[in-house]
């Protein structure tokens, strides 16, 4: 049989904003699910999640945490959030050739000379349209995805297969734009792939400049040689006043292809394209990286569950009852008391429990010579005495439950079912199948009647044997250890007290 369950739950403690994403992703994930396919059987998440001492929202994720184990969508989000990282670490490796790539496209094999600007369209042209186009998204509502960003998650939804697992990123989606953490998520993943391009292609002119020599030239038909240079160090004013070196107007003027200059105008040439990349490229994308990443922080620190969502606002009445009980206003009349034969249920934690569940009249119940360190809950007829034991063991658990079964009845589903949310309860528990003999097997006789008597009885006993091994096979089935299905009328006490005192 599974382990207990009625342990303390690993809740978010302090303000919502300080609890974990995760939590909040399992809690709308099951509000989708609800919505598509209906709401999921929660009656006993909801009993344990209203003995938290918490407000709504933590209630929320208590039981979405809880139906989320029962559903085992736990690994469905762990599984899509590891292939999303998988996926964002191969277009960070995909940038990172691409930056390589495009410089030394940009500078070729070096048996032609340079055209600074055609090389600086190469290395900037991209990534100077792409930050203008996410620049502009802020004209946009916060939901759109531009850039890489949009990549990505076009590719982490193409791996989601199954009704369930289409609902993982729908639901990631749905949190981030509700916390306003949408666009700035998607913008920190283009920016940082950005940035990797931009730094490979760094490394690499830096890496080839200083093993090759190249010649940087100028190219106009139109323009003057005066308007190349002015453009020249407009470009270059920024790098200049960081530090970067500027080929003054005399090399500008011939870098014009028609005469050779010196080794010390190329190195001017190689600083200044190296600072236009640093300047105009690298750090736009850092600056823009960290204040995604940091906005995206400080939006996901504000999640909150909202209760008046679709698909939570119906749990408010059940999870947090608008009428609670203030204790015993006047006895009840009497034509109305009610009349219950088991003891109260109190007590319960860390004690032995025996109940029954719809144990016959012809059963002696309970047995006799009880232990009294043994608390009776009962035989369990009706729903509201299930409810009110579970309860009870929802607020303490049992050290030992024995569940006592009539063992001529065909084990059904929904008593297996009781059994295994009851068991959910107690640290160890037992089934005891009680079966009575057969009225033949005593009532005295002779003649015929003695010989239908006993007829009848080995039938009985026939059908008892095989509905007895049924129970067997199906609590097997149930994970109940072999040894915890007792027949004899006193191994189940003895099991119920062992370790106890």
């Amino acid at each position: 049989m599974p382990p207990s369950t009625s342990r303390a739950f690993d809740l978010p403690t302090g303000s919502a904003g300080h609890r974990p994403l995760r939590a909040h992703w399992l809690a709308e994930l099951i509000r989708l699910r609800e919505t598509h396919w209906g709401p999921l059987d929660d009656a006993d998440a909801v009993r344990r999640v209203r003995q938290l001492d918490t407000d709504l929202p933590a209630r929320i994720l208590a039981r979405a945490d809880l139906l989320a184990q029962r559903e085992n969508l736990g690994p469905l989000v762990d599984g899509w959030r590891r292939s999303a990282q998988a996926i964002l670490a191969a277009l960070f490796v995909l940038a990172l050739m691409s930056g390589i790539a495009v410089a030394l496209g940009a500078l070729g094999d070096g048996t032609r000379p340079v055209n600074v600007l055609w090389a600086l369209g190469a290395l900037l042209g991209l990534h100077a349209l792409t930050f203008l186009l996410w620049l502009g998204s802020f004209l946009l509502k916060p939901t759109a995805a531009t850039g890489l960003g949009r990549l990505w998650l076009w590719a982490t939804r193409k791996l989601a297969r199954g009704p369930d697992s289409a609902l993982v990123p729908q639901a990631f989606l749905n949190l981030l734009a509700r916390a306003g953490a949408l666009r700035w998520l998607f913008g920190a993943v283009s920016h940082l792939l950005w940035l990797t391009a931009l730094c490979a292609a760094l490394a690499a002119l830096l890496v080839v400049l200083s093993t090759a020599s190249y010649r940087f030239v100028w190219a106009t038909t139109l323009l003057a040689p005066d308007t190349f240079v002015w453009l020249t160090q407009a470009i270059g004013w920024l790098p200049a006043h960081l530090g970067f070196a500027m080929p003054d107007a005399t090399v500008i003027r011939a870098s014009d292809g028609s005469q050779t200059l010196s080794a010390d105008a190329q190195v001017q040439w190689s600083l200044w394209l190296i600072g236009v990349v640093v300047v105009y490229g690298i750090l736009p994308r850092l600056l823009a990286a960290a204040l995604c990443v940091a906005a995206t922080l400080r939006a996901l620190g504000r999640l909150r569950i909202d209760p008046l969502l679709a698909g939570f606002s119906p749990l408010r009445d059940r999870l947090e009852p608008a009428a609670q009980s203030t204790g015993i206003d006047r006895p009840v009349d009497a034509l109305h008391q009610p009349r219950m034969q088991s003891a109260p249920l109190s007590g319960l934690a860390g004690q032995p429990v025996l109940l029954g569940l719809e144990l016959p009249g012809d059963v002696a119940w309970p047995p006799a010579n009880l232990p009294a360190a043994v608390q009776m809950a009962g035989n369990l007829d009706t729903r509201e005495e299930r409810n009110r034991v579970l309860d009870a063991l929802a607020q303490a658990a049992a050290s030992r439950l024995l569940i006592a079964c009539d063992a001529r009845q065909t084990p059904d589903r929904g008593t297996l079912s009781l059994i295994a949310e009851l068991s959910a309860h107690a640290g160890h528990t037992a089934v005891w199948l009680i079966a009575p003999r057969a009225s033949g097997d005593q009532d005295g006789g002779d003649g015929n009647n003695n010989s239908e008597g006993g007829s009848d009885a080995s039938r009985n006993n026939a059908n008892n044997n095989t509905r007895a091994a049924l129970w067997r096979e199906r609590l097997l089935a149930l994970g109940l250890p072999a040894d915890a299905i007792l027949q004899t009328p006193n191994a189940p006490l003895t099991w119920l007290q062992a370790h106890h005192g």
